[in-house]
């Protein structure tokens, strides 16, 4: 995981600009944008996921310290 980790923060992003250059030679812009899109929309889920996971891991931690400061 050492190694995979930094190749995968690097490859993606490259096959991803490669994958949209291939659909805008292949299929024209219209296919590119849709397919931009669709990047743009799951990029904001996973972003948004990620966001109320770390809310609510701060929440917790929050009450776990105000019932430690009351005892």
């Amino acid at each position: 995981m050492r190694i995979a980790g930094p190749i995968l923060l690097v490859w993606t992003p490259i096959g991803v600009i490669f994958g949209l250059r291939e659909a805008w030679r292949l299929a024209g812009p219209k296919m590119a944008v849709l397919m931009g899109a669709m990047i743009a929309v799951v990029g904001v889920l996973v972003w948004w996921t990620v966001r109320r996971i770390r809310q609510e891991r701060a929440h917790e931690r929050a009450q776990l310290e105000k019932l430690a400061n009351d005892r």
